[in-house]
């Protein structure tokens, strides 16, 4: 899940802090006051406020840990499904990891970005989001760009090639991302949810294409592609907007928009491999030089140039999704 950034304006007139804010990528801001109008002239943001899209107080509540006493009252909440934001008189892990037992919504008060992405990983899962209190525009970004690049990391598997047979022309569907990809990175599709291929993102160039860094040429319309939280879509149903996972050959995760996806006919090829568990993994991309898979080193390989006994990363997991969420069901998928 995407973790979220607040940042805490003290002073809704003071435009530099509110612009840092929102070219950070800020979930919402937080206010003492009645003074939504004021920020909400700049841009559309959600802010929590005594007149915010989310109550102060009421949807947010800001719980200062001093003692045992607080950190039951803070658990309570959570307990009641409130977002509480732990506030400690000297910022401590200790009792976060105590609210994290206890609850989801948990949101820690953070003085700079260091702090920051220190909560986002306590336990692994880390809180929800921070509370960043600071007027220093540096640490406001710093924070902002450690959050926004926080992803799922996943563990890839190598696997061998053991066919790729031309099946002739499918619709298939072009991922345009926002953001750049560099080499070693791509998405995870496949042919089940079950065993994905690390698709690399368009970052060669060659004498007849220019690359592509934001471009993932993810494969037939029938194809799953991970989204954040685990979740998965089918490649038809992706659009404008949509988040997707993007993953390098270390596993490493980070969210990217959907800035469009076009479906075209071209020729296809269906390529099958094997982990060394013996899982299978599948998937139907475009029979073209631009595609790629991923080697174990980050290095991207051509689906044209590839031969059986190739090693390529891959994901593989327990099959079963019911409108995209895994579940736990007896299923075969061939």
């Amino acid at each position: 899940m995407k973790k979220q950034l607040i940042v805490y304006v003290k002073d809704p007139s003071n435009k530099k802090i509110v612009t840092s804010a929102l070219e950070s990528g800020v979930f919402a801001l937080l206010l003492d006051k009645p003074e939504s109008k004021k920020v909400k002239q700049l841009a559309r943001v959600k802010t929590i406020a005594p007149d915010g899209d989310f109550k102060l107080g009421e949807d947010f509540i800001i719980v200062e840990i001093k003692g045992k006493e607080d950190e039951e009252r803070a658990a309570s909440l959570l307990k009641a499904g409130k977002n509480v934001i732990v506030k400690t008189t000297d910022w401590t892990i200790i009792p976060l990891e105590n609210l994290l037992a206890q609850g989801d919504n948990v949101y820690a008060w953070v003085r700079n970005a260091e702090e920051a992405e220190t909560a986002i990983t306590i336990l692994e899962k880390g809180v929800k989001g921070v509370v960043l209190d600071t007027e220093d525009v540096n640490e406001i970004k710093a924070a902002g760009q450690a959050i926004n690049l926080q992803g799922e990391n996943v563990k890839l598997e190598t696997a061998t090639i053991k066919r790729v047979k031309p099946i002739g022309m499918c619709d298939r569907v072009c991922i345009d991302t926002c953001s750049n990809m560099v080499r070693g990175e791509g998405a995870l599709v496949g042919n089940s949810s079950a065993g994905m291929f690390l698709v690399h993102a368009e970052t060669e160039s060659n004498p007849y294409v220019a690359a592509r860094p934001f471009r993932v040429n993810a494969g037939a319309v029938h194809m799953y592609v991970r989204l954040p939280g685990g979740k998965t879509k089918y490649l038809a149903e992706i659009e404008s907007g949509d988040e997707i996972m993007i993953y390098n050959y270390k596993g490493e995760g980070r969210i990217a928009y959907v800035g469009r996806a076009k479906i075209e006919k071209r020729p296809m090829l269906l390529i099958e491999a094997e982990t060394k568990e013996g899982k299978k993994v599948s998937a139907i991309l475009q029979n073209a030089e631009t595609i790629r898979l991923t080697k174990p080193d980050g290095t991207p390989i051509s689906v044209v140039d590839l031969k059986e006994g190739d090693e390529v990363l891959a994901y593989t997991e327990e099959p079963g999704r019911h409108f995209g969420m895994k579940v736990k069901e007896s299923i075969v998928e061939k």
